[in-house]
């Protein structure tokens, strides 16, 4: 009898045992499960691209571009892309630093990067321009979260500029570095005031620049005069600059032109950019009476920037590019 009693004590302590500690673990359960759905919450980021939104579960960590400004973009937030489509383009038009990584791996063309040498590289991001692989979304989806942006916004949907800033804070928050995008964004901003400082102790603060990227076409010589919706216009507005080309709004930022519409603005400072091995004004418009008749070419108020000035990037690009401009202004 006294077995039969106790034994039954004894199960039922144990019972209210195993419930208390079951009622701690599960105490510990739902809390682990909140703290899990919090770390969870923290590290789900939406990325708005051109074409909606992106949720991103984590910080990304092996990232294919397939657009050379969103590689710089990356470089500038100190992450290092693992493929690039057209790695030697790169390196020869894009001219910031820090360079590309030796070991990045190329995924083929801008305009038809390889899938295959894509989804080689297990990316966990893919990062693109929409007007460039809208066509190919859904393959790039089914090898990685792919975030498609728009170099070049449409007439009343902000300048080029204004997109860049809006691209490189999306992409930091993608990676996790939106106090360094801050960081470099602030440096721009102070750099364009130094220089801008600089243009107007020279007593050149405000002058009207036609800004010209001259190539051969056919054995003639094409120019391309930017309009103020570009990126580097925007970029020359702030260093204290102002755009002497009165052209409309142009989707890629610039009108593509002849030599006869300089003469509409001859009374401006020519700057320009050319390829030492295809240098027009040396050769199709040398001896062309119109050319030779200009302005500014007969008082010599032309100045060059590098050939390989890059004129669609992010803002490393963009503080190269106002230093290279400052000082072809002011003759340094």
């Amino acid at each position: 009898m006294k077995i039969r009693y106790i034994l039954p004590f004894a199960l039922l302590l144990l019972v209210s045992m195993a419930g208390c500690a079951q009622g701690d673990e599960t105490e510990e359960s739902d809390s682990g499960e909140e703290n899990s759905e919090a770390t969870d919450e923290r590290e789900t980021v939406m990325v708005e691209d051109a074409l909606g939104g992106q949720e991103l579960e984590d910080v990304p960590e092996n990232i294919v571009v397939l657009e050379w400004v969103y590689a710089e973009d990356l470089l500038a937030l100190g992450v290092e892309p693992t493929g690039v489509a057209d790695v030697a383009g790169y390196e020869d038009w894009v001219n910031i630093e820090p360079d590309l990584p030796e070991d990045v791996t190329d995924v083929g063309t801008r305009q038809e990067p390889s899938l295959e040498a894509i989804a080689q590289l297990e990316p966990d991001l893919i990062i693109t321009a929409q007007s460039r692989h809208e066509a190919i979304r859904d393959e790039l989806n089914r090898i990685a979260p792919t975030l498609m942006f728009e170099p070049y916004p449409e007439e009343g949907e902000g300048d080029q500029y204004e997109e860049m800033e809006t691209t490189f804070k999306e992409i930091a928050k993608a990676v996790d570095q939106e106090e360094q995008a801050t960081e470099v964004l602030d440096d721009l901003e102070a750099s364009y005031e130094e220089i801008a400082s600089q243009l107007s102790e020279e007593g050149v603060d405000g002058t009207e620049i036609l800004l010209s990227q001259a190539f051969s076409a056919n054995e003639n010589a094409a120019l391309r005069l930017f309009t103020d919706n570009s990126m580097v216009m925007q970029i020359l507005h702030r260093i204290g600059l102002e755009n002497a080309y009165d052209g409309g709004f142009e989707l890629y930022g610039y009108t593509e032109t002849n030599v006869e519409a300089l003469e509409s603005y001859q009374e401006a400072e020519f700057m320009y950019i050319v390829q030492e091995e295809d240098n027009v004004f040396e050769n199709q418009l040398s001896g062309n009476p119109v050319w030779e008749n200009l302005n500014f070419v007969e008082e010599e108020r032309m100045h060059a920037l590098p050939g390989d000035t890059w004129t669609f990037g992010g803002p490393l690009a963009a503080e190269v590019f106002a230093e290279q401009a400052a000082d072809a202004l002011i003759g340094e």
